[in-house]
């Protein structure tokens, strides 16, 4: 069974759209491979969402992200985006904002930036995760310098939901 992975590069006049699909090992593959295709890019609209520059958003706990990376994932039988925003300001050396400092800007990412992104492109979800990380790291790996913190929402009535665990 292969797993299909939707990743969105956002640059400041296009969106380009991959989609990775993961095969796992031992189905006639000596090792997982990841097949890449390019799907177009196409232009951002000027009325689409103004995070789609997606820099220095401002968050409440005062702290300026980057949306770096969007994917689509399925878990089980639900579909995840997972928006994975570099947060410097987390970073363990200096005065690093703490879990609790951020803590009000999962929702404020889920509210202004991820809601809108569904809308536009026209994506369902049943999970959005939000995730805030020092560093880009790539997405299932382990980096023990990095510091990293996630919280995921259901989607009810077009609000997040924070999906307690």
């Amino acid at each position: 069974m292969k797993s299909i992975v939707w990743r969105v590069e956002v640059r400041p006049h296009e969106i380009t759209l991959r989609r990775s699909a993961v095969y796992p090992p031992g189905r006639g593959l000596s090792q997982p491979k990841v097949a890449l295709m390019r799907i177009a890019p196409f232009p951002v609209q000027a009325s689409a969402i103004s995070a789609l520059h997606l820099a220095d958003i401002a968050a409440p706990s005062g702290q300026l992200v980057e949306l770096f990376e969007v994917l689509v994932d399925t878990v089980g039988e639900e579909t995840w985006l997972r928006f994975r925003f570099l947060a410097p300001a987390i970073a363990r050396d200096g005065e690093a904002l703490s879990y609790a400092q951020a803590e009000a800007d999962f929702q404020h990412l889920c509210t202004a930036i991820a809601l809108p992104y569904l809308k536009e492109f026209e994506l369902q979800a049943d999970v959005i995760v939000v995730s805030l990380s020092d560093r880009p790291v790539t997405f299932g790996a382990s980096d023990p310098d990095a510091t990293q913190y996630f919280e995921a929402f259901r989607v009810t009535n077009n609000t997040c939901v924070w999906e307690a665990s």
